[in-house]
């Protein structure tokens, strides 16, 4: 038998690939890694410099992606706050939970607190837990962070262009701003004035700072961390901005080429940088996982206040690529791979059952999980594809839309409307090619059918005020 040193050398390198891999997913369970997960609110996919941005400068993101790897298919729940929040938080498609739209001020309903979350699975092995930012899944106390799942909270409890629910718990020593006073909250029809700003389940400042929002957020996310510097620890950051109305400390306000939008985002970016700075200074940073993605797209609406998801189509409140395809970027040194890109489908929804995984802690078996572990992918894993056999696009109750490989299908009882795009080609969705493809047309159109039936038979309520 003739030896061959390329075939040799290639069968060495795939060898030797595996046995790296196996050697993160050990290293994983025996030393289960602290979790950060920075969410962003309505910030676009082109949004960041390693993503396309021309204006926005994101120098320590982009670093983090070059040390990291970036995800170009990640998929939020929903293309709206709310929603979206609750399939991060539970695993699961929003339509399940009962959360399908966004939470107001007015409203009495929240993430149910029969729903198992994150931190809550987290907490099994012993995790200390955070929320640090926009909850958006109910304001009332049996809603909060704290009821949730989360040791504390500090943060807006709902987008920053609401006001305030005029029953809501006030600490004595409430900081009132702009010339408030706590009979103009008590009077509050919860439509303007601001949003509070609170602690755990008690307002403490009316109407929030939003310029000192994101600084506020970082201290306090570097505080619990050296705090907790020995671990495992979850820190759960959704930062207020780029949701309108924009705003951005002194030290970013005026300094990004894209307008008081791109100082709210280099201001993240500043965030993000202080944060991963903090874990190589405590030595702790090849022991944590970061996840950085948004909550939905851009509000192109809001014009130069809005962000960009170029080159994909449309934004917030579509099921368009463009709102519910975020930038996405994960970071773990010597456990996933530097400088990589998967192109796989990738959803928020699976971060519940791989943060699972990753801390050896029990996944709910008595309901539907829609997210799937996607650690084969995070560690580059050769040949490593997407658990997804399709991905459902819902915009409130309604699928409208699903997409399997390369194919993206807008499903319809008229066949004259059906849609049906090739995101390998056509990532901007302009050329419907369903006329040319009836077998994958009737594969995805069955598909859809019978994901919805199955979904609409197993979904669960939202929980209401007692």
């Amino acid at each position: 038998m003739r030896f061959h040193p390329r075939r040799f050398i290639a069968v060495a390198v795939l060898v030797l690939t595996a046995c790296l891999s196996f050697a993160r997913l050990a290293a994983a369970a025996e030393a289960p890694p602290n979790i950060i997960m920075i969410f962003t609110d309505d910030q676009g996919y082109q949004d960041l410099g390693s993503f396309g941005s021309p204006l926005i400068k994101t120098p320590n993101l982009d670093k983090m992606a070059a040390e990291g790897m970036r995800f170009t298919d990640f998929y939020v729940a929903a293309p709206v706050c709310s929603a979206s929040r609750a399939g991060l938080m539970t695993g699961c498609f929003c339509q399940r939970v009962g959360i399908t739209g966004v939470l107001f001020p007015r409203d009495k309903v929240g993430l149910n607190p029969e729903e198992v979350t994150i931190p809550e699975v987290l907490k099994q092995k012993g995790y200390a837990t955070i929320a640090i930012g926009k909850w958006h899944l109910g304001h009332h106390p049996e809603f909060l962070p704290t009821r949730q799942g989360f040791d504390s909270y500090l943060g807006i409890p709902y987008s920053n262009d609401m006001g305030v629910d005029p029953t809501a718990n006030v600490a004595d020593d409430a900081v009132f701003r702009e010339g408030k006073t706590l009979e103009d909250l008590r009077k509050s029809n919860g439509r303007g004035g601001g949003p509070p700003l609170m602690r755990n389940e008690q307002i403490i400042e009316w109407p929030a700072d939003l310029s000192t929002l994101t600084q506020r957020y970082t201290a306090e996310a570097i505080r619990f961390i050296k705090e907790h510097k020995d671990g495992p620890f979850f820190v759960y950051l959704p930062h207020t901005m780029p949701h309108v109305p924009l705003a951005a400390s002194e030290a970013f306000r005026g300094k990004s080429k894209r307008g008081l939008y791109g100082d709210a985002i280099e201001e993240i970016d500043w965030s993000s940088g202080q944060i991963i700075k903090t874990l190589r200074d405590l030595g702790i940073d090849k022991n944590t996982l970061i996840v950085y993605t948004s909550d939905n797209g851009p509000w192109l609406k809001k014009g130069k206040d809005g962000g960009s998801a170029l080159p994909l189509r449309d934004g917030k409140f579509t099921t368009w690529e463009g709102g519910m395809r975020e930038p996405t970027i994960m970071w773990w040194p010597g456990h996933i791979p530097a400088g990589k890109v998967c192109s796989e489908i990738a959803s928020s929804i699976d971060m519940l059952p791989t943060f699972a995984h990753l801390a050896n802690a029990p996944i709910p078996s008595d309901r539907v999980i829609d997210g799937k572990d996607i650690r084969p992918l995070m560690f580059g894993e050769p040949g490593a594809k997407t658990p997804h056999d399709f991905y459902p696009f819902y915009k409130g109750n309604n699928l409208q839309a699903i997409r399997s490989g390369k194919w993206k299908l807008r499903p319809s009882k008229n066949p004259k409307n059906v849609e049906l795009y090739n995101l390998e080609d056509d990532i901007s969705e302009t050329s419907n090619v369903a006329s040319g493809n009836p077998d994958v047309v009737e594969r995805l159109s069955k598909a859809a059918e019978e994901f919805d039936a199955e979904l609409q038979k197993t979904k669960r309520p939202v929980g209401k005020l007692n």
